[in-house]
């Protein structure tokens, strides 16, 4: 897997997002007309499949949040960028917690957005005691997809508080269809934020984007609107 990710990492050159900045703009106001608040909604760049220039490209427009799916793209991507003038992105891991990958990850990662089990919460507490935590529900039901059912989360958030781990919010990727399928998956986790006292909601994604935010997105997860379709993997 490693070795995997690390080959479909794409070099990209200083001008490889041209309208970049309109498809920003353009985003921007998707979310002004579909949010109910849009002052609390931010935009985490994922940066996916792409090079280190896609985190520049994000850096220098505002964005200072960065996703990766990924732990050894992400690795990567932070020893490119360490010596660049300006501050450090704030990373989010998006991805499935491999444990043996946490001690790597630690020291880089801001916000663990995908925590589905205690043993997952467990590992990252040792390397990184109070860490940030979202836990990432499954709202579709569909084999292979990462997550805790509904009805197990607020037992999962009292165990990861139970670790001294910061739990700030839920995290969930919508019904795959057309977007109206991702919404009541997207209610029930405000739901559940609401009861549980949690601010942050990270719901949506390129194609589901307005539906999340009339939902209750705080927080929306953005690759393709921003940086065009990802290259190949190879």
């Amino acid at each position: 897997m490693g070795r995997n990710c690390r080959r479909h990492i794409v070099t990209t050159a200083p001008q490889a997002f041209p309208g970049f900045e309109q498809r920003l703009d353009g985003l921007r106001a998707r979310i002004e007309a579909a949010a109910p608040d849009p002052g609390r909604v931010s935009i985490l760049a994922v940066t996916k499949g792409f090079g280190a220039e896609a985190v520049r490209t994000a850096l220098s427009a505002g964005l200072a949040a960065v996703g990766e799916n990924y732990a050894d793209e992400l690795v990567a991507k932070a020893e490119a960028v360490a010596a660049d003038p300006g501050s450090a992105p704030e990373w989010h891991f998006l991805g499935a917690i491999q444990r043996n990958k946490v001690p790597r990850l630690a020291p880089l990662v801001s916000c663990w957005q995908s925590v589905a089990r205690i043993e997952e919460g467990r590992a990252i507490g040792r390397r990184a005691p109070g860490a940030r935590i979202l836990v990432q529900v499954d709202v579709t039901g569909l084999p292979g997809r990462g997550g805790v059912r509904p009805e197990a989360v607020a037992g999962l958030v009292a165990g990861l508080r139970d670790e001294d781990l910061d739990v700030v919010g839920l995290m969930a990727v919508g019904m795959p269809g057309p977007p109206e399928a991702a919404r009541p998956g997207f209610r029930e986790v405000t739901r559940l934020a609401d009861e549980l006292g949690l601010a942050v909601r990270s719901m949506g994604m390129t194609d589901d984007l307005e539906v999340a935010l009339s939902e209750g997105s705080t927080m929306v997860r953005l690759g393709r609107a921003l940086f065009g379709e990802r290259p190949p993997r190879t």
